[in-house]
């Protein structure tokens, strides 16, 4: 199936699907020689019930993306409100994204200790769409903090509700 081409600019197209309230994850995973890696993710949603699965959408320009797909899992780490530097260090190229930040070791990759949630995936398939990747991945393991509001992308900036 080919895409309809249209005159809806990136920039315009952005600002518009701005209005839609999108939550604020970090995808982590371990590289083969047991060094964390991890990438900001905010195209993330359910899938499937039954069996339990989501999607995650990384860009084909991520530099991140491509270690993950390499160790076959990951873990999505749901964002708290106070994370939004947090989700930013993340998004950066170039830094030590894990600098200072406290974590333990779960089977598909890094759990951020102060994150609200985290699900542990295993890849299940993979899809071209444009400038992205349409990644489905089976969830493994679920948990969750009995406490904390979540970081929200609202837009073009953070935020949170209670």
């Amino acid at each position: 199936m080919s895409a309809v081409r249209n005159k809806i600019s990136g920039s315009e197209y952005r600002r518009v699907l701005g209005h839609l309230p999108t939550g604020v994850t970090v995808l982590t995973a371990f590289l083969p020689d047991a060094a964390p890696t991890g990438m900001a993710a905010n195209s993330v949603t359910s899938v499937s019930l039954d069996p339990p699965m989501i999607l995650v959408c990384p860009a084909k320009a991520s530099t991140t993306w491509p270690s993950i797909r390499e160790a076959g899992q990951f873990c999505v780490n749901f964002m708290a409100s106070h994370h939004a530097d947090l989700s930013v260090r993340f998004a950066q190229r170039n830094v030590d994204r894990f600098a200072g930040v406290k974590w333990h070791p779960r089977p598909g990759g890094p759990a951020l200790d102060d994150a609200i949630a985290w699900l542990q995936c295993q890849i299940y398939d993979e899809h071209d769409a444009g400038d992205h990747t349409v990644v489905i991945a089976e969830v493994i393991e679920i948990e969750a903090s009995p406490e904390g509001a979540p970081l929200v992308f609202f837009k073009g900036k953070y935020g949170t509700f209670s």
